[in-house]
């Protein structure tokens, strides 16, 4: 059985990599799917989060990085992925996890959504969070896989983000 984890990962987290890898033990394959187009603004542009990621997640091997854009349920289909990976936190995740699966169920019937409770170390762990920590002067070194520090340091550095 096959699977997609989509989302922003702007950047990606310790957190992400632990729900991929937790995820690649269940599935025959994972794809992280990397939305390209997101209703949010991204810090980083969507080459470089799928590089971010590739480079985070490169020890596991039946996992790939893949950007797509509309629907994710189409994206499934269009990649023979019968799940999308959610990982939750604390318990404001679950509300909208829910609606979205609902959603999702209601567009394709034959996509499941499997949600993964993250680790106890991650639950509070957020991209966006990351980023504020970051921009705060704080070390993040815990936060994000060692190959993002440089480059989160540096993209906050030469924009005005808070």
């Amino acid at each position: 059985m096959n699977a997609i984890y989509p989302g922003t990962f702007d950047p990606v987290t310790n957190g992400h990599v632990d729900i991929a890898e937790r995820s690649a033990k269940i599935f025959n394959q994972l794809i992280i799917a990397v939305i390209k187009s997101p209703n949010k603004k991204t810090l980083f542009n969507c080459d470089e989060r799928i590089e971010m990621i590739t480079k985070s997640i490169n020890h596991i091997k039946n996992v790939k990085v893949m950007k797509y854009s509309g629907l994710t349920v189409n994206f499934a289909k269009k990649t023979n992925s019968e799940v999308i990976v959610r990982g939750l936190r604390i318990t404001s995740d679950f509300e909208y996890e829910s609606e979205m699966a609902l959603v999702n169920r209601r567009m394709e019937k034959s996509i499941e959504t499997v949600c993964l409770f993250s680790s106890l170390e991650n639950q509070i762990l957020s991209s966006s969070r990351v980023k504020e920590i970051a921009s705060l002067g704080a070390n993040i070194s815990t936060l994000v896989p060692k190959n993002v520090c440089i480059p989160l340091l540096t993209k906050l550095k030469n924009h005005d983000y808070k």
